[in-house]
């Protein structure tokens, strides 16, 4: 990891500490912070439900591109539990959208084990591309089918 993405992992540590935590006016940063996980193959599980949060206290900021990206990574961390904690703080009306209904599908097949379908299952082949993309470049291993 490049010592920018140390520095911004210290200042968001920072960031999150006290009330700081749920000032909308830090959720730009914390968005930058999700873009920059996926680019340098890291994973902050706080500041990652830390945006969550923040998108439950003001719904008119979610976004939809960024909640994807946590989800694809908290899946990258299966079999342990930050998967369900992120997509329990999800409103319903956000799970139906594209394509985080695809992932939230494609994360039950794995929390239930259901591995083969999870490889062969068509449930949009752009997401499952997006998505296998994603975990690939996490560095984690999925079970084979």
């Amino acid at each position: 990891m490049s010592s920018s993405f140390e520095q911004m992992r210290a200042n968001v540590g920072k960031l999150l500490r006290g009330i700081d935590r749920y000032n909308p006016e830090n959720l730009a940063t914390l968005e930058r912070y999700v873009e920059t996980q996926a680019r340098e193959n890291a994973y902050d599980l706080e500041a990652n439900l830390a945006v969550l949060k923040l998108y439950q206290f003001n719904p008119a900021y979610f976004q939809t591109h960024v909640t994807s990206q946590i989800l694809l990574k908290a899946l990258t961390n299966l079999p342990h539990t930050d998967f369900t904690l992120c997509k329990c703080m999800i409103d319903q009306t956000h799970q139906e959208e594209r394509p985080i209904r695809q992932i939230l599908y494609l994360g039950n097949l794995l929390e239930t084990c259901h591995f083969q379908s999870f490889w062969v299952r068509d449930v949009n082949e752009r997401c499952v591309l997006f998505c296998l993309s994603h975990l690939s470049r996490c560095g984690n291993h999925l079970p084979d089918h």
